[in-house]
């Protein structure tokens, strides 16, 4: 079966399925080997810009030709039986609307299958919607089992803990965005509080008093689509902010930069990572810290 897939979390769940796919997105980096594939979409905004000058383009691009294309020539030489696509965030990914179009254009026999997680439970069935799909129910069902076993040991572990903190996770800095979708809920099942936003909502910009007046305890910068190090090259759009040093999370070094791009921002199965690193940075008395690579403590970065 020829598969396409045009966005990072669905390349990492057919790969976990045992499926290599014929093409992928242009963000599609992992496994390693996704990156080897050719690209059958790309952006129309310049993703090592400040996140500032992101947000103005995207306003721009969507109000135009659109934050994404579908490279018409590399989709028809795929020649794909099923493309998958999404539906949570049309800034994120190239969205389903304009992958059926396309299919449509071409004139392709194939299924067009659109992912829509908004929780870790979402993204485990999307993990078995793409089983049936793909003929691959077995390798699903083992794949969910996994990850299954993985969140309950941590969600168990965290009952230990003794506090119970505030937590913000921000997912962009300029506009200040607090995450949403399934980060609330990670969070809420560490026994910790997120005050910010509900399980399953939109991320949303917010008004930088907002974040002062709820104080985190634990503040978390990931924004979407940016690795670790681009991230602290960007520290400025918070550690400048009136107010930045007086947050609880920076006053007992407890706000941390994190590698948005991989873990916090991506629905496939290292969400159940990200569970895991988020428990060592709200927890750090029962889990360990996640590794450097993955989470850094902003104190080291603005000294």
């Amino acid at each position: 079966m020829r598969v396409v897939t045009l966005l990072p979390s669905a390349t990492e769940i057919v790969y976990a399925l045992g499926v290599e796919p014929v093409a992928t997105s242009h963000e599609c980096d992992w496994p390693p080997e996704a990156q080897d594939k050719p690209a059958v979409n790309y952006a129309n905004v310049d993703p090592d810009s400040s996140p500032s000058d992101i947000n103005e383009q995207v306003v721009e691009a969507e109000q135009g030709e659109g934050v994404y294309g579908i490279d018409l020539d590399a989709l028809e030489r795929a020649d794909p039986d099923v493309v998958v696509s999404q539906g949570v965030c049309d800034v994120c990914a190239v969205d389903s609307v304009l992958v059926e179009d396309a299919v449509a254009e071409l004139g392709l026999d194939c299924d067009v299958v659109t992912t829509d997680a908004h929780s870790i439970e979402d993204m485990l069935e999307d993990v078995e919607r793409l089983g049936r799909v793909l003929h691959r129910e077995q390798e699903a069902e083992a794949v969910v089992a996994g990850l299954r076993e993985r969140i309950d040991s941590v969600t168990e572990r965290a009952k230990d803990a003794t506090d119970s903190p505030r937590v913000a996770v921000l997912d962009w800095t300029d506009p200040v965005m607090v995450a949403g979708h399934w980060v609330p809920g990670m969070v809420e099942s560490l026994g910790a509080e997120y005050g910010l936003e509900q399980a399953g909502h939109d991320s949303r910009p917010r008004e930088w008093n907002e974040i002062s007046e709820y104080d985190p305890e634990v503040l978390v910068a990931a924004p979407c689509g940016f690795g670790l190090d681009q991230t602290v090259e960007n520290l400025a759009d918070l550690t400048e902010r009136d107010g930045w040093r007086d947050l609880t999370a920076v006053a007992t070094e407890r706000a941390y930069a994190m590698d948005g791009h991989h873990y916090v921002n991506r629905p496939g199965p290292r969400l159940v990572d990200t569970l895991e690193y988020l428990a060592g940075l709200v927890h750090p008395d029962v889990f360990e810290a996640p590794p450097e690579s993955v989470a850094r403590p902003l104190a080291r970065q603005v000294a």
